[in-house]
Parts: structure tokens; C-alpha cells; sequence
């Protein structure tokens, strides 16, 4: 077993210590998964190496046949990706985690490690665009059958769920109409036909919402969001059983390589030890903007999960610590006047990441869903007038006045 797949303690181990208490989750964001070389530093090492020597012919054999504990080769494991992983399955409490390059290479190798041509794939429609490619366009190339539902609908998911399904796919709250699915319930239905059900927590993020605790298999993040938040480097990351990672993920991720960079990993590693603080500020700024846009006369609607106007803000309560950092809303006046409010804005960027440190607005319909057809759009309720509004950690009245001079024009 090598170095980056073995069990871990994730809720008391630390720096090679066990405390004889549970240790907080801002703690283990700290401090989890730590592994200092024989200089004893107290800043996280980062290991730039693509390889790794062996004492003996013997020893590689015994390495490579999984007997000893031992790096292998950059694309397979990395020290400094090793602690990522650790750290991130401390704070999520899942046991394993594996680190990729991006978010989209998580997503699919969530899923593509499982499917099989004749499989049948179960998703919630309201999801990112990139993810609605790969379920509607990229697998069923590969004879996987994926059948979409209204994530809202319990009757939609018990007719879909009624026949043997290889894996169920929901993005809650979604980008970027902040749709709401009931974990639980949808996890209790997959289970009883055979189905591994894998969340995109992105928006939420691991400090606002606990999918494993819900009932969920699998989560996976793209860590450029939050984990990262400060818009330097792109990863991800997939969370899951011994079983799912050792069986099903790493011999995927192996023979693939969407491997997660050393030094990506060591940024995120730094990130990870002020997660908490920044995404409890960032939910903040976003319910006092929610709550702001609700009275301009010209927004027609916002969505927040938790805004009582939210069709689902019971729901969101009850799954989540707090509403994310993300909102989107509608003007009325349509693209035109929608771009004279965003170029308008002084203090809010226009551009299409999210989770950022800096507050960020973009218009869906033309960027991140753009590949989408507009029947398929229309569907998800991603219009011309509708814009995504993604906040930061600036001050929550300079946000509401940035957005409050531009739409006064």
C-alpha cells in the first residue's frame, strides 16, 4: 500500500500525535495531516519531484507490488498531495480524499471510474454546464444511459430511481440557479436500487454543508473555489469509502493522470487553514446582499437558499450551516439593461470564477453556460436577465453600495 491511500485517522491524528479528545474541524484544518521532514519546519514542505529512489532492486519490487509503504512516481502519489488529501478528509470527515488537477477532472472521474457501458446514471438537471456536457454528451458515447430529473421533484426521483441505477449525480445548491436537493431522501432511494450517489458540494463548500452525513457516497469538490478562494491555482478533489477510492477511483486516476500538482497541492494545503474563516465571512456578505437585491425595484427575483423567498429554504436550512457565497437574480430591462448595471459596478469584478476572496458578477447566458442550447437553458432557468453574483470578503456595505450606485445608473 503506498503512502497516499492508506487509512487514516483523520479525526484525531495530527502531526504524528494522537489527542485524546476530537479534535474541532478548524483544528484539523490546521494542523491534519501533517508530515514533517527530518528538518522539523513548521511550514508545510513542498516536494517538486516527479519521482523517487529506492534503497534496493528488492525494495521497488516490494514497492510497486504495494507490500511497503513508498512513493512510486509524481503522476500516483506526492507528499505534499498526500497532505492535502488528509487534511481536506479531516475536514470533510470522509476517509479518503484524492486530489486532482482541476475541478471538471474530479467530476468526471467520479463517475467514469464507476460507469460502464450499459449503466444507467440518475442526475439532478440543474448543474453546471461542463458537468451537463459529460453526462449528456460524453458518456452516453460510451453506451451509459443518464436520465435527468427535476432535483425539487420527489415523484421525478422515485419513477427514475425504480429500476437498477450505477450512479446518482446531484450539484447542491447548483450553479447557478442555487436549486436545493434533499440529499437524504434522494440518497435513500438510490441505495435501494444499487446506486452510488456523488454531490458536487462545490457551492457550499465543506464548511457549509456535510454530504457524507446526509446519506451521500461521494463528494467532490473543484478546489480552485473556496479551498483555494483566492484565485492563484486550479485542483480538485474526490472524497469517499476505502472501497470506492482503492477500488473503483485510484486505478482510474492512475492509468488517466489527472493528477493534482505539487505545488498547486501546497497552495491549497495553506488555503485549507483559513477555509472556515473566509467562507463564514463570504456567507455573510452574501445573505446581506440576498437581502438588499430583494428591495431594488428593478430585480424581479434573487435566488438565495437562505432567503425565505427561496422555494426550497426550509430544505436548505436543515442541510446546510449556512446559504454559500453564491446568489443569482434577474432584472427586469432584460441583457441590456443587466450589462449597464454590471459594467457599472466599481468594486465587483466581472468575470466568471466563483468563491473568490474577491467579489465577482457574470452573466451566465453568455459565459459559463453558453455551450448549452437555449431550449436546455430556458429549462434550467438561466436567462438573459439572469446574473450570478459570486461575493467575497470585501465589506458588506461597500458591496451593497457598488451594486445600489450602479443600478440608480
Amino acid at each position: 500500500m503506498t503512502h497516499q491511500h492508506r487509512p487514516w485517522g483523520y479525526s484525531n491524528s495530527v502531526d504524528g500525535q494522537t489527542p485524546q479528545w476530537d479534535l474541532h474541524e478548524d483544528t484539523l484544518a490546521v494542523r491534519a495531516g501533517v508530515a514533517r521532514s527530518g528538518f522539523g519546519e513548521t511550514g508545510e514542505a513542498m516536494y517538486l519531484t516527479s519521482g523517487f529512489t529506492y534503497d534496493s532492486a528488492e525494495q521497488a519490487v516490494h514497492a510497486f507490488a504495494d507490500e511497503v509503504d513508498h512513493y512510486l512516481y509524481g503522476r500516483f502519489a506526492n507528499p505534499t498531495v498526500t497532505m492535502f488529501e488528509q487534511r481536506l478528509a479531516a475536514i470533510e470527515g470522509a476517509p479518503l480524499c484524492v486530489g486532482t488537477g482541476s475541478g471538471m477532472s474530479a467530476m468526471f472521474a467520479s463517475v467514469a471510474c464507476l460507469v460502464s457501458q450499459g449503466d444507467h446514471i440518475v442526475a439532478a438537471a440543474s448543474m453546471f454546464s461542463s458537468c451537463w456536457v459529460v453526462l449528456a454528451e460524453i458518456l452516453p458515447k460510451w453506451g451509459v444511459t443518464v436520465e435527468f430529473v427535476d432535483g425539487n421533484d420527489p415523484a421525478q426521483w422515485a419513477a427514475a430511481l425504480n429500476k437498477p441505477t450505477k450512479v446518482v449525480f446531484i450539484e447542491t445548491p447548483s450553479n447557478p440557479m442555487l436549486a436545493i436537493v434533499d440529499i437524504r431522501m434522494v440518497s435513500d432511494l438510490a441505495h435501494k436500487v444499487g446506486a452510488t450517489v456523488i454531490v458536487d458540494n462545490v457551492m457550499a463548500s465543506p464548511i457549509m454543508q456535510k454530504p457524507l452525513q446526509l446519506g451521500a457516497d461521494v463528494v467532490m469538490y473543484s478546489t480552485t473555489k473556496h479551498i483555494d478562494g483566492q484565485g492563484r491555482v486550479l485542483g480538485g478533489a474526490i472524497l469517499g469509502s476505502e472501497d470506492y477510492i482503492k477500488n473503483h477511483l485510484n486505478p482510474f486516476i492512475r492509468h488517466t493522470g489527472p493528477t493534482l500538482s505539487a505545488f498547486n497541492a501546497w497552495v491549497l494545503v495553506k488555503s485549507l487553514e483559513t477555509l472556515s474563516m473566509r467562507v463564514v465571512r463570504m456567507n455573510e456578505n452574501a445573505l446581506a446582499v440576498a437581502q438588499f437585491l430583494e428591495t431594488v425595484p428593478s430585480v424581479t427575483s434573487v435566488n438565495y437558499p437562505f432567503l425565505p423567498s427561496h422555494p426550497s429554504y426550509e430544505l436548505a436550512k436543515s442541510q446546510m450551516g449556512g446559504g454559500g457565497s453564491t446568489l443569482s437574480f434577474e432584472v427586469a430591462g432584460g441583457q441590456a439593461h443587466l450589462f449597464k448595471v454590471m459594467n457599472a459596478l466599481r468594486v465587483i469584478d466581472i468575470s466568471n470564477n466563483l468563491g473568490d476572496s474577491k467579489s465577482l458578477i457574470t452573466h451566465p447566458f453568455s459565459t459559463t453556460h453558453r455551450r448549452l442550447d437555449e431550449k436546455l437553458k430556458a429549462s434550467m432557468g438561466i436567462t438573459q436577465s439572469l446574473a450570478r453574483l459570486s461575493l467575497g470578503l470585501e465589506h458588506s456595505s461597500d458591496l451593497i453600495k457598488d451594486l445600489e450606485l450602479a443600478f440608480k445608473g
